[in-house]
């Protein structure tokens, strides 16, 4: 899959779940407590292909009043800086009040973008956080299902990856009604993972954890398990901490199909 559809599927993921997301990112991931707010017309620019991701007008808790642009980005954009500099001349001038802007980084490790432009004539800088930072639990702790499949891009913390996926799964299970809504989120969280090359343990623990798949009312799970299995089993063989009984209980198939694996690996 190309780098170019892959984007466009993350940022379809995130524009299908802003509204129910967007308050909790404020709250916790910005630290703005919104006492008031109201949507503003995206369309700042006529002669820029993109639009903001998320833009308002706000008013703090110490009645602090401003615009707030929010994108959210995969690439590592080297002129994000110049990009997010358009977006606030021509927000400071529509609006004439102070701007605040952010860049919230959904990619692979930390972004490396200049945040700052200094020349003779000017000097702007714009906020960046890496949610690759921020501890899983925040999204986890959630209600709601859209703000918990976004713990798949965060920090684990002390947790290996296969118990924070577990978890991660478990919590939309129980958050989520519905059949059709189940299979949405999950899917959506499976295509977030390929951000974190995890999508291998989302396959693996949907199949073996979930009552949904477990009675197997999604094709496309259950055709993909065996492959799911091995890509699970030379995860767990190439951490070399585990014997080959350890991880055929671990990702519950047999030793002979573990020792399979291990002949694979050897000879790559």
């Amino acid at each position: 899959m190309s780098k170019k559809r892959q984007s466009s599927q993350y940022d379809k993921i995130f524009k299908e779940n802003i509204e129910a997301v967007i308050p909790s990112i404020i709250k916790n991931l910005l630290k703005i407590l919104v006492v008031s707010s109201e949507e503003l017309p995206d369309d700042i620019q006529h002669t820029k292909e993109r639009k903001p991701d998320v833009l308002k007008k706000v008013t703090d808790e110490n009645g602090n009043t401003f615009i707030l642009q929010i994108e959210f980005q995969v690439a590592d954009e080297p002129e994000m800086v110049y990009r997010m500099g358009d977006y606030y001349l021509m927000l400071e001038r529509k609006y004439n009040i102070p701007v605040e802007q952010y860049v919230i980084f959904i990619g692979t490790g930390l972004p490396k973008m200049p945040t700052k432009l200094i020349t003779k004539r000017m000097s702007f800088e714009f906020s960046l956080i890496a949610f690759s930072t921020l501890d899983y639990h925040i999204f986890l702790n959630s209600d709601k299902p859209e703000e918990i499949i976004l713990g798949i891009l965060a920090d684990f913390s002390q947790d290996k990856p296969e118990k924070a996926v577990k978890n991660i799964i478990q919590r939309i299970e129980e958050t989520t009604e519905g059949d059709f809504a189940l299979s949405r989120y999950f899917q959506q969280l499976r295509i977030l993972a390929q951000l974190r090359n995890l999508d291998f343990l989302i396959d693996h623990l949907m199949l073996s954890i979930t009552e949904f798949f477990k009675e197997e009312r999604d094709p496309f799970y259950i055709r993909g398990e065996k492959k799911a299995q091995e890509k699970f089993v030379s995860y767990l063989l190439r951490e070399g901490n585990r014997t080959v009984q350890q991880i055929a209980e671990i990702a519950e198939v047999s030793t002979d199909f573990v020792k399979s694996i291990q002949e694979k690996l050897r000879g790559e």
